[in-house]
Parts: C-alpha cells; structure tokens; sequence
C-alpha cells in the first residue's frame, strides 16, 4: 500500500509503501474492546477500601443484654446494621490488571493503525522537528492543517522542541513510537506517523 507523505507546513513531499499486514487490515470492533479494557484495567489505582468488622473501632461487648430489654439482640455496636458500623464484603486494595496475550494485544495495535487509515484519519509526516519551542508556532501550523484532536508518533525519541510546544496544546499528544498504544490511538481524532515512526512500527508488528 502506498500513502502520501507530508510536511508539518501542509506540503506534499513524496510517498511511502506501508505494510498492508499492519495498516490494511479488516476492522476488529471486539480485539480493540478487549484491548481497551486491558489498558485502563492497569491504569486503575486499585486503592479503593473500606472498613471491615476487625477494623471498626469500639463494640468490645454487647451493646445491651441478651433478654430482658424488649429490643432486639445485638452482638456488636461494629455490626453493618449499626451507624458508623463495619461494610461486609466491601472492596479492598488490590489491582485490577488482567492478562491479555501478546498475539492479542499485537493484533490490537495493527487493528487500530487499519481503523485509522480506513477512515482517512492517518497521516504520515516526514519528520516531526521545530525550531524553537514555540507553542503559537505548533497551534498555527496545525489550526491550517485543520487537526484539533490529534495523536503524534514519532520515532525513537520524540524531538524535545515539539514536546514542549504541545504540552499545553488541548487535544495534542505526543509520543515516541514505543508508546504507541490502541487506547491513545483510538481517543484522538487524527493519528499523525513520522516515516520513523512507521518503519519502527512496521519492524516491531510484523
């Protein structure tokens, strides 16, 4: 397969054959769902917790006496019936991951690049550089390209000038191509390549 290759100032500057194995496959509505729930499973803090009965403090005896009161017997004022008394069965601390296999999760991430190139919603740069840290000058030249939810990929290592002009750009992110992932790719509206970008993708699905 072969795209179109441009510049950050919205010029065309050649081509490039992808790999129709990474970025021309059919669209797998249930691999990027099972995908999607791996990766916010890991991101959940997982510290979530409530008291149980040893833990609630007071109700070292009976509240009242077995018989004879004309109420009702009670063990323990740490008792869930009770204000302030004990949850049973409540969550705990603990992490919510879950595993998910690599032939999955590799099939997840090349499911996403086809998503995006079949809806036209790819682009692929020849290098992402500025000059300066300027992020007037970043917001200007992607206001022309008309992208305003965008996700950039670069290569190895993400130039430290653009990283800094789309720190605080709304609706710009920017990565290396290691932090390629389903759950950005599939949140922002534009996914951007460099040709770095691509081949290092290319190598790493294949």
């Amino acid at each position: 397969m072969k795209l179109a290759v441009k510049s950050l100032e919205n010029q065309d500057v050649g081509s490039i054959d992808v790999d129709d194995g990474v970025f021309g496959l059919a669209p797998r509505a249930d691999i990027l769902a099972r995908m999607v729930r791996w990766q916010l499973a890991k991101r959940r803090a997982g510290t979530h917790d409530t008291k149980e009965i040893a833990e609630v403090s007071g109700g070292g005896r009976r509240p009242w006496r077995q018989k004879g009161s004309g109420r009702a017997r009670q063990g323990s004022i740490r008792s869930p019936q009770w204000r302030h008394g004990a949850v049973i069965f409540g969550p705990t601390p603990r992490s919510h991951a879950h595993d998910l296999p690599k032939k999955v999760r590799k099939l997840a991430l090349k499911t996403a690049l086809s998503a995006k190139q079949a809806e036209g919603k790819l682009v692929i740069i020849d290098e992402a550089r500025l000059a300066a840290p300027k992020t007037k000058d970043l917001a200007d030249r992607l206001r022309r390209l008309g992208w305003s939810s965008v996700l950039l990929i670069g290569g190895a290592a993400v130039d430290a000038n653009l990283a800094r002009a789309a720190a605080n750009l709304a609706g710009v992110d920017v990565l290396p191509q290691q932090g390629a992932n389903v759950y950005d790719i599939l949140r922002c509206d534009m996914l951007v390549l460099t040709r770095e970008a691509v081949q290092h993708l290319e190598a790493r699905l294949k």
